[in-house]
């Protein structure tokens, strides 16, 4: 190993642990910028190094070198885009789109490291076992998270789909993973190992989403995320790159205990949600505002701005809906002009509300909401009772009473406690159905007062008409 080797070798090492401290960083939403910095900065520069090292050993052609160009070009061209044009409301689609991606490209560079290797012959079940893991996770992430993307943009219906001899081939295509691996370790050689494994993930991605609702999608782009970096470390040992193998454990890690933490949050086991998830996606409003039962209390912007002006204490309730209106802006500024006037406001944030882990978080943060002014389900339930008003925005499942009741899609959901308030308004479009499905027994609750109106519109009325009753 020369001097160059040996210093791009501690550049890794230097890389790797700029990951873990980044991490450690995104544990606060107050340093979570600075640690995914500090984590692009460490790849960029692990990349710089990859690239020098590769000229000193001159192995990569002029064409192999202008394909690394114009990759890198094209996937900083693409990232930036994606990182200024995507909307709020798109990013867990865009989360779903990069773990395929990642997992994709573990997949090839398995592949690739498989096929071109001088003397297949001499490939021992080092290396062997780890590609067929790497082929098997990164090819399941890639098309499992394509389809969870479809999910979440209305291409695949949210619905789960189950179609006949799906279970069936839930069985089939994980014993053609071990059928495939075997081959590849006694036949290095040959392809068709290689190509079973590959036919196999493929299709298993698909069969093992398909079936999973629109419900538990934010589990499921959780649980994607820790294949992709599963798949990813995998890679790092057929490459016997350690930055690989520490990046791609770190990820895999920290997403193995997301996804346990949002399925816990949903009282609803991992293997359950795989196995097959509910939900029907955003059903279409079945009762508006003109067509509202009598026990159901219709609010206009003046009734609802009343009661915020004279409150003491009000919680915030965001959910998918404010991100759908793009309303994050409308809500700071309201909040701003509560507290201008001696009113106190806080934020009550379930652990899947929103399509994606921590989607409420960043768009508040989107619309400089404070910090602590964030608090999780666990933090706030007991503060309801002593709520003034508990002003629910976009959110459904996750205020649903009937998740205290067996016998119900959601039943043992642990939900936010907003019937216990001493007022409750929910700004709602119409009385639709959340991803579950079913009605929500909130909004018929006698201390319930509905505001049919779009978030954004309804937000700037509700701010116009409370500068009226504030002293």
């Amino acid at each position: 190993m020369n001097t160059l080797e040996t210093t791009v070798r501690y550049v890794f090492l230097g890389a790797a642990a700029c990951f873990v401290l980044g991490l450690h960083l995104m544990n606060s939403p107050r340093t979570a910028r600075r640690g995914n910095t500090l984590s692009a900065a460490a790849m960029g520069v692990a990349i710089a190094a990859t690239a020098v090292l590769l000229l000193d050993e001159g192995d990569i052609t002029g064409t192999g070198w202008l394909v690394l160009v114009l990759g890198g070009v094209l996937g900083s061209a693409l990232g930036l885009y994606a990182a200024q044009q995507i909307e709020m409301t798109a990013m867990p689609q865009l989360v779903s789109l990069f773990n395929a991606v990642g997992g994709g490209a573990a997949a090839l560079i398995a592949v690739n490291d498989l096929l071109q290797t001088a003397h297949p012959e001499s490939l021992g079940a080092r290396i062997t076992v780890p590609g067929a893991l790497d082929i098997v996770i990164g090819a399941v992430t890639f098309s499992g998270s394509l389809i969870a993307a479809g999910k979440l943009q209305g291409w695949v219906p949210g619905r789960p789909i189950v179609f006949r001899g799906a279970r069936g081939l839930d069985v089939a295509l994980p014993a053609a993973f071990a059928v495939g691996t075997l081959w590849l370790v006694l036949d290095p050689q040959g392809t068709g190992g290689l190509m079973v494994l590959l036919v196999a993930a493929l299709a298993f991605g698909v069969t093992m989403v398909l079936p999973i609702g629109g419900a538990d999608m934010p589990v499921v782009i959780s649980l994607l995320n820790a294949f992709t970096g599963t798949a990813v470390a995998m890679a790092g040992f057929v490459l016997a790159e350690p930055v690989l193998i520490t990046a791609g454990a770190l990820v895999g890690a920290s997403g193995g205990i997301l996804t346990k933490l949002m399925a816990d949050a949903m009282n609803r086991s991992i293997a359950h949600i795989v196995i097959g998830g509910f939900g029907t996606g955003d059903a279409p409003a079945a009762i508006g505002p003109g067509g509202a039962p009598a026990q159901v209390r219709s609010l206009s912007a003046d009734d609802v701005a009343i009661q915020l002006a004279y409150a003491t204490k009000v919680i915030v309730v965001p959910g998918y809906g404010l991100a759908a209106a793009q309303a994050q802006h409308e809500l700071g500024d309201l909040a701003a002009l509560l507290e201008e006037h001696g009113i106190e406001v806080s934020y009550a944030v379930h652990p899947v509300a929103g399509r994606m882990p921590g989607h409420m978080n960043v768009l508040l943060a989107e619309a400089n909401v404070p910090y602590p002014q964030l608090k999780e389900m666990d933090e706030v339930n007991p503060e309801f009772p002593q709520a003034d008003v508990a002003l629910v925005i976009g959110a459904n499942d996750v205020t649903n009473p009937a998740a205290r009741r067996p016998g119900n899609a959601i039943s043992g959901m642990p939900i936010l406690d907003v019937d216990r308030a001493k007022s409750i308004v929910v700004v709602k479009r119409s009385m639709g159905h959340g991803y579950a499905g079913i009605d929500n027994e909130l909004y018929t609750n006698p201390r319930t007062g509905m505001f049919f109106t779009d978030a954004k519109k309804g937000l700037a009325e509700l701010k116009a008409a409370v500068r009226q009753f504030v002293v």
